[in-house]
């Protein structure tokens, strides 16, 4: 008999183990052991948030701004007249509530700018106002979509008096 070893052993023990042995890929800690679940190649390779495109509507940044817009305090309504007007009969139908009232939104792949119409409280600072809703909007938008929001345009339609009324539209036939 000779004293070599058997032909149906690897001449590289170091590449695969002996019989019985599991098998891993790489070496130390943190090494995958092949079996079921990595017998297949892996697909795709990268960072699976680079797999793929999201797109965001108009309608879903409308929303958000329009949501962070009404939490600023002297924000007393959102949109002009005739659409404040409409909103107020939108707003007594269940599930008519439009937060997209007095938002538009223009979105890009990487950036959006909006466009506010707002109604603010008498006595409040307008400008302290606006700039307090510009940076609620920008923080909700960016923290809630990954859009970068170049800028954020507002109009103030009107001032809210503390003897005003609401406006309501005269009740149809019932």
């Amino acid at each position: 008999m000779s004293e070599t070893a058997p032909r149906n052993r690897p001449e590289n023990p170091a590449t695969e183990p002996a019989a019985g042995t599991p098998k891993t890929l790489g070496a130390g800690p943190g090494t995958a052991s092949v079996g079921a679940a990595t017998d297949r190649p892996r697909r795709g390779g990268g960072d699976p948030a680079l797999r793929g495109r999201t797109t965001i509507a108009d309608g879903v940044v409308e929303k958000i701004a329009g949501m962070a817009a009404r939490d600023v305090v002297g924000v007393h309504a959102m949109g002009g007249g005739l659409a404040r007007t409409f909103g107020v009969v939108r707003d007594r139908v269940p599930g008519g509530r439009s937060v997209t009232r007095g938002v538009k939104a223009e979105v890009g792949e990487v950036q959006t700018a909006l466009d506010l119409e707002i109604v603010v409280d008498y006595g409040v600072s307008i400008a302290d106002v606006a700039r307090a809703v510009r940076e609620n909007v920008i923080a909700a938008v960016e923290r809630m979509t990954g859009l970068e929001v170049v800028e954020v345009n507002i109009a103030v339609s009107d001032v809210k008096l503390p003897d005003e009324e609401e406006e309501s539209p005269e009740p149809r036939l019932q």
